[in-house]
Protein backbone atom coordinates (compact mmCIF):
# COMPACT_ATOMS: atom_id res chain seq x y z
CA UNK A 1 0.00 0.00 0.00
CA UNK A 2 1.39 3.38 -1.04
CA UNK A 3 1.82 6.22 1.43
CA UNK A 4 1.01 9.64 0.01
CA UNK A 5 3.74 12.25 0.45
CA UNK A 6 3.60 16.01 0.83
CA UNK A 7 6.67 18.27 0.59
CA UNK A 8 6.94 21.61 2.37
CA UNK A 9 9.86 23.56 0.97
CA UNK A 10 10.51 23.27 -2.76
CA UNK A 11 14.08 24.51 -3.03
CA UNK A 12 17.10 22.40 -3.96
CA UNK A 13 16.62 19.88 -1.14
CA UNK A 14 12.87 19.61 -1.68
CA UNK A 15 13.48 18.86 -5.35
CA UNK A 16 16.01 16.16 -4.44
CA UNK A 17 13.48 14.62 -2.07
CA UNK A 18 10.80 14.64 -4.75
CA UNK A 19 13.07 12.60 -7.02
CA UNK A 20 13.79 10.03 -4.29
CA UNK A 21 10.45 8.86 -2.89
CA UNK A 22 11.14 5.14 -3.41
CA UNK A 23 7.92 4.52 -5.29
CA UNK A 24 5.62 6.53 -3.03
CA UNK A 25 3.41 9.16 -4.75
CA UNK A 26 3.99 12.88 -4.30
CA UNK A 27 0.49 14.21 -3.65
CA UNK A 28 1.14 17.90 -3.05
CA UNK A 29 3.82 20.47 -2.36
CA UNK A 30 3.90 23.90 -0.77
CA UNK A 31 6.36 26.77 -0.53
CA UNK A 32 6.26 30.41 0.48
CA UNK A 33 7.56 30.98 -3.06
CA UNK A 34 4.57 29.74 -5.05
CA UNK A 35 6.63 29.64 -8.25
CA UNK A 36 8.99 27.11 -6.64
CA UNK A 37 6.06 24.90 -5.67
CA UNK A 38 4.58 25.17 -9.15
CA UNK A 39 7.89 24.23 -10.75
CA UNK A 40 8.17 21.16 -8.56
CA UNK A 41 4.60 20.08 -9.24
CA UNK A 42 5.18 20.42 -12.98
CA UNK A 43 8.16 18.07 -12.71
CA UNK A 44 6.12 15.36 -10.95
CA UNK A 45 3.00 14.21 -12.80
CA UNK A 46 -0.09 14.35 -10.60
CA UNK A 47 1.44 16.50 -7.85
CA UNK A 48 -0.69 19.45 -6.78
CA UNK A 49 0.26 22.83 -5.33
CA UNK A 50 -1.19 23.80 -1.97
CA UNK A 51 -1.44 27.49 -1.13
CA UNK A 52 -0.01 26.96 2.36
CA UNK A 53 1.76 24.29 4.39
CA UNK A 54 -1.23 24.32 6.77
CA UNK A 55 -3.50 23.18 3.97
CA UNK A 56 -0.98 20.55 2.90
CA UNK A 57 -0.68 18.87 6.32
CA UNK A 58 -4.48 18.82 6.65
CA UNK A 59 -4.95 16.66 3.54
CA UNK A 60 -6.25 13.16 4.37
CA UNK A 61 -4.49 11.64 1.35
CA UNK A 62 -1.05 12.56 2.72
CA UNK A 63 0.53 10.17 5.24
CA UNK A 64 4.11 11.51 5.21
CA UNK A 65 5.26 15.12 5.24
CA UNK A 66 8.80 16.06 4.22
CA UNK A 67 9.90 19.37 5.74
CA UNK A 68 12.73 20.94 3.72
CA UNK A 69 12.59 24.59 4.74
CA UNK A 70 15.00 27.04 6.34
CA UNK A 71 15.97 26.03 9.87
CA UNK A 72 13.59 28.41 11.66
CA UNK A 73 10.55 26.67 10.13
CA UNK A 74 11.67 23.03 10.51
CA UNK A 75 10.46 22.31 14.04
CA UNK A 76 7.21 24.36 13.92
CA UNK A 77 6.01 22.76 10.68
CA UNK A 78 7.12 19.26 11.70
CA UNK A 79 5.35 19.68 15.06
CA UNK A 80 2.13 20.78 13.37
CA UNK A 81 2.39 17.86 10.94
CA UNK A 82 2.68 15.17 13.63
CA UNK A 83 -0.22 16.77 15.49
CA UNK A 84 -2.18 16.47 12.25
CA UNK A 85 -1.45 12.72 12.28
CA UNK A 86 1.39 12.63 9.75
CA UNK A 87 4.74 10.88 9.90
CA UNK A 88 7.55 13.34 9.16
CA UNK A 89 10.96 13.38 7.55
CA UNK A 90 12.48 16.66 8.68
CA UNK A 91 15.74 17.86 7.22
CA UNK A 92 18.76 18.28 9.44
CA UNK A 93 19.31 19.89 11.90
CA UNK A 94 15.55 19.50 12.67
CA UNK A 95 15.56 22.80 14.55
CA UNK A 96 17.76 25.71 15.56
CA UNK A 97 18.13 24.59 19.16
CA UNK A 98 17.90 21.46 21.25
CA UNK A 99 14.85 22.94 22.95
CA UNK A 100 12.98 23.23 19.66
CA UNK A 101 13.66 19.57 18.97
CA UNK A 102 12.52 18.57 22.45
CA UNK A 103 9.17 20.22 21.72
CA UNK A 104 8.88 18.32 18.44
CA UNK A 105 9.84 15.08 20.16
CA UNK A 106 7.13 15.53 22.82
CA UNK A 107 4.51 16.24 20.15
CA UNK A 108 5.53 13.17 18.11
CA UNK A 109 5.34 10.93 21.19
CA UNK A 110 1.91 12.27 22.08
CA UNK A 111 0.64 11.82 18.52
CA UNK A 112 2.35 8.41 18.19
CA UNK A 113 3.90 9.40 14.90
CA UNK A 114 7.42 8.75 13.62
CA UNK A 115 9.95 11.47 12.83
CA UNK A 116 13.12 10.75 10.89
CA UNK A 117 15.85 13.39 10.63
CA UNK A 118 17.50 13.85 7.24
CA UNK A 119 21.09 12.88 8.00
CA UNK A 120 21.34 11.38 4.53
CA UNK A 121 25.14 11.10 4.63
CA UNK A 122 24.78 7.83 6.56
CA UNK A 123 23.29 6.42 3.36
CA UNK A 124 26.14 7.19 0.99
CA UNK A 125 27.50 3.84 -0.25
CA UNK A 126 31.10 4.45 0.85
CA UNK A 127 29.97 5.34 4.36
CA UNK A 128 27.60 2.38 4.57
CA UNK A 129 30.36 0.04 3.49
CA UNK A 130 32.75 1.65 5.96
CA UNK A 131 30.25 1.05 8.75
CA UNK A 132 29.84 -2.59 7.67
CA UNK A 133 33.63 -3.05 7.71
CA UNK A 134 33.86 -1.53 11.20
CA UNK A 135 31.06 -3.79 12.42
CA UNK A 136 32.84 -6.83 10.96
CA UNK A 137 35.99 -6.04 12.94
CA UNK A 138 38.07 -5.40 9.80
CA UNK A 139 40.10 -2.61 11.42
CA UNK A 140 39.81 -3.70 15.04
CA UNK A 141 38.64 -1.56 17.97
CA UNK A 142 38.28 2.08 17.00
CA UNK A 143 40.71 4.67 18.37
CA UNK A 144 39.93 7.93 16.60
CA UNK A 145 38.28 9.64 13.67
CA UNK A 146 39.23 12.67 11.60
CA UNK A 147 36.71 14.50 9.44
CA UNK A 148 36.82 17.51 7.13
CA UNK A 149 33.89 18.93 5.20
CA UNK A 150 33.56 22.19 3.37
CA UNK A 151 32.58 24.28 0.39
CA UNK A 152 33.57 27.66 -0.97
CA UNK A 153 30.27 29.50 -0.85
CA UNK A 154 29.13 31.62 -3.80
CA UNK A 155 28.58 35.26 -4.64
CA UNK A 156 26.04 36.70 -2.22
CA UNK A 157 26.40 33.83 0.26
CA UNK A 158 26.62 36.30 3.15
CA UNK A 159 23.11 37.57 2.29
CA UNK A 160 21.40 34.17 2.19
CA UNK A 161 19.26 32.82 5.03
CA UNK A 162 22.12 30.60 6.22
CA UNK A 163 23.98 33.76 7.21
CA UNK A 164 21.08 35.02 9.36
CA UNK A 165 21.32 33.66 12.93
CA UNK A 166 17.60 34.21 13.56
CA UNK A 167 16.71 31.94 10.62
CA UNK A 168 19.61 29.49 10.66
CA UNK A 169 20.50 29.26 14.35
CA UNK A 170 24.19 29.45 13.47
CA UNK A 171 26.56 29.20 10.55
CA UNK A 172 28.71 26.49 9.01
CA UNK A 173 28.74 24.41 12.19
CA UNK A 174 24.96 24.00 12.26
CA UNK A 175 24.88 23.59 8.48
CA UNK A 176 27.44 21.05 7.25
CA UNK A 177 28.91 20.53 10.70
CA UNK A 178 25.94 18.55 11.97
CA UNK A 179 26.58 15.93 9.27
CA UNK A 180 30.15 15.40 10.50
CA UNK A 181 29.05 15.28 14.14
CA UNK A 182 26.33 12.76 13.30
CA UNK A 183 28.80 10.54 11.43
CA UNK A 184 31.30 10.76 14.29
CA UNK A 185 28.58 9.66 16.76
CA UNK A 186 27.52 6.88 14.37
CA UNK A 187 31.00 5.39 14.43
CA UNK A 188 32.35 6.28 17.88
CA UNK A 189 29.29 6.78 20.09
CA UNK A 190 28.48 9.57 22.54
CA UNK A 191 30.82 12.45 23.33
CA UNK A 192 30.58 13.65 26.93
CA UNK A 193 33.67 15.83 26.45
CA UNK A 194 33.40 18.61 23.89
CA UNK A 195 35.97 21.25 22.96
CA UNK A 196 35.70 23.51 19.98
CA UNK A 197 36.07 26.88 18.37
CA UNK A 198 33.81 28.50 15.80
CA UNK A 199 34.79 31.73 14.10
CA UNK A 200 34.31 33.93 11.04
CA UNK A 201 37.41 34.43 8.89
CA UNK A 202 36.15 35.59 5.51
CA UNK A 203 32.42 36.10 5.01
CA UNK A 204 30.87 39.37 6.18
CA UNK A 205 28.16 37.72 8.28
CA UNK A 206 27.38 37.39 12.00
CA UNK A 207 27.64 33.59 12.01
CA UNK A 208 30.62 31.25 11.76
CA UNK A 209 32.28 30.25 8.51
CA UNK A 210 34.69 27.76 10.14
CA UNK A 211 34.49 25.48 13.16
CA UNK A 212 37.06 23.17 14.74
CA UNK A 213 36.03 20.42 17.18
CA UNK A 214 37.67 17.82 19.38
CA UNK A 215 35.14 15.37 20.76
CA UNK A 216 36.00 12.60 23.22
CA UNK A 217 34.07 9.53 24.28
CA UNK A 218 34.11 8.21 27.85
CA UNK A 219 36.87 5.79 26.77
CA UNK A 220 38.87 8.68 25.19
CA UNK A 221 38.27 7.77 21.55
CA UNK A 222 38.58 11.10 19.76
CA UNK A 223 36.94 12.78 16.78
CA UNK A 224 38.82 15.73 15.22
CA UNK A 225 36.45 17.68 12.97
CA UNK A 226 36.78 20.76 10.78
CA UNK A 227 33.92 22.30 8.79
CA UNK A 228 34.34 25.31 6.54
CA UNK A 229 32.67 27.51 3.96
CA UNK A 230 36.07 28.90 3.00
CA UNK A 231 37.08 25.53 1.52
CA UNK A 232 37.63 26.94 -1.93
CA UNK A 233 37.65 23.48 -3.51
CA UNK A 234 34.69 21.50 -2.15
CA UNK A 235 35.92 18.71 0.11
CA UNK A 236 34.66 15.72 2.06
CA UNK A 237 37.07 13.47 3.94
CA UNK A 238 36.41 11.03 6.79
CA UNK A 239 39.21 8.85 8.18
CA UNK A 240 38.47 6.15 10.76
CA UNK A 241 41.38 4.63 12.66
CA UNK A 242 41.32 1.22 14.35
CA UNK A 243 44.05 -0.75 16.07
CA UNK A 244 44.37 -3.00 13.01
CA UNK A 245 43.81 -0.62 10.14
CA UNK A 246 42.23 2.49 8.73
CA UNK A 247 39.27 3.43 6.55
CA UNK A 248 39.25 6.58 4.40
CA UNK A 249 36.18 7.98 2.68
CA UNK A 250 36.76 10.78 0.18
CA UNK A 251 34.28 12.63 -2.00
CA UNK A 252 30.49 12.64 -2.14
CA UNK A 253 30.08 12.84 -5.90
CA UNK A 254 29.44 15.97 -7.95
CA UNK A 255 31.61 18.95 -7.03
CA UNK A 256 33.02 16.99 -4.08
CA UNK A 257 34.65 14.45 -6.37
CA UNK A 258 34.03 10.76 -6.99
CA UNK A 259 33.04 8.93 -3.82
CA UNK A 260 35.80 6.51 -2.76
CA UNK A 261 36.53 4.16 0.11
CA UNK A 262 39.97 2.82 0.97
CA UNK A 263 40.73 0.06 3.48
CA UNK A 264 44.29 0.00 4.82
CA UNK A 265 44.97 -3.19 6.80
CA UNK A 266 48.01 -3.27 9.05
CA UNK A 267 50.35 -6.26 8.53
CA UNK A 268 51.94 -8.24 11.39
CA UNK A 269 55.33 -6.85 10.41
CA UNK A 270 53.79 -3.36 10.02
CA UNK A 271 55.22 -1.27 7.17
CA UNK A 272 53.08 -0.43 4.11
CA UNK A 273 49.56 -1.83 4.65
CA UNK A 274 47.51 -4.03 2.39
CA UNK A 275 45.20 -1.66 0.54
CA UNK A 276 41.78 -2.23 -1.01
CA UNK A 277 39.86 0.57 -2.70
CA UNK A 278 36.34 0.98 -4.02
CA UNK A 279 34.84 3.73 -6.18
CA UNK A 280 31.17 4.71 -6.34
CA UNK A 281 30.75 6.83 -9.48
CA UNK A 282 26.97 6.41 -9.66
CA UNK A 283 24.55 9.30 -8.98
CA UNK A 284 23.82 10.10 -5.34
CA UNK A 285 21.36 7.45 -4.13
CA UNK A 286 21.52 8.37 -0.44
CA UNK A 287 18.23 10.30 -0.52
CA UNK A 288 16.29 7.34 -1.95
CA UNK A 289 17.94 4.82 0.40
CA UNK A 290 17.12 6.99 3.40
CA UNK A 291 13.49 7.43 2.39
CA UNK A 292 13.08 3.72 1.64
CA UNK A 293 14.23 2.96 5.19
CA UNK A 294 11.72 5.47 6.55
CA UNK A 295 8.94 3.62 4.71
CA UNK A 296 10.17 0.42 6.37
CA UNK A 297 10.18 2.17 9.74
CA UNK A 298 6.53 3.10 9.35
CA UNK A 299 5.40 -0.28 8.05
CA UNK A 300 7.34 -2.19 10.71
CA UNK A 301 6.37 0.19 13.53
CA UNK A 302 10.07 0.83 14.20
CA UNK A 303 11.63 3.96 15.65
CA UNK A 304 13.66 5.75 12.97
CA UNK A 305 17.42 6.08 13.29
CA UNK A 306 18.73 8.67 12.86
CA UNK A 307 15.86 10.29 14.68
CA UNK A 308 15.17 13.14 17.06
CA UNK A 309 17.43 11.80 19.80
CA UNK A 310 20.33 11.93 17.32
CA UNK A 311 19.41 15.49 16.35
CA UNK A 312 19.25 16.53 20.02
CA UNK A 313 22.65 14.99 20.75
CA UNK A 314 24.14 16.73 17.72
CA UNK A 315 22.73 20.14 18.61
CA UNK A 316 23.90 19.75 22.20
CA UNK A 317 27.45 19.63 20.82
CA UNK A 318 26.79 22.54 18.43
CA UNK A 319 25.43 24.74 21.22
CA UNK A 320 28.35 23.87 23.48
CA UNK A 321 30.87 24.92 20.83
CA UNK A 322 29.01 28.14 20.08
CA UNK A 323 28.94 28.95 23.80
CA UNK A 324 32.67 28.26 24.07
CA UNK A 325 33.29 30.52 21.07
CA UNK A 326 31.42 33.51 22.50
CA UNK A 327 29.32 34.50 19.51
CA UNK A 328 27.35 37.65 20.41
CA UNK A 329 24.17 36.25 18.94
CA UNK A 330 24.33 33.42 21.48
CA UNK A 331 23.06 35.94 24.07
CA UNK A 332 19.85 36.25 22.11
CA UNK A 333 19.07 32.55 21.76
CA UNK A 334 15.99 32.94 23.96
CA UNK A 335 14.45 34.59 20.90
CA UNK A 336 15.16 31.38 18.99
CA UNK A 337 12.95 29.28 21.26
CA UNK A 338 15.31 28.17 24.03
Amino acid sequence: MNLGVGIVGCGAVGRKRARALSGQPLIACADADVAAAEALSCAVPGAQVERSWEHLIARPDIAIVIVATSNDALAPIATAAVRAGKHVLVEKPAGRTRREIEGLSAAAAEARRFVRVGFNHRYHPALRQARALVDSGAIGPLMMLRGRYGHGGRLGYEREWRADPARAGGGELIDQGVHLIDLARWFLGEFPRVEGFATTYFWDMPVDDNAFLMLRTASSAVAFLHVSCTEWKNLFSLEIYGRDGKLAVDGLGGSYGVERLALYQMLPQMGPPDTTTWEFPQPDESWAAEFAEFIDDIRQDRSPAPGLDDAKATLTIVEHVYAQSGFDWMRGRAALGQ
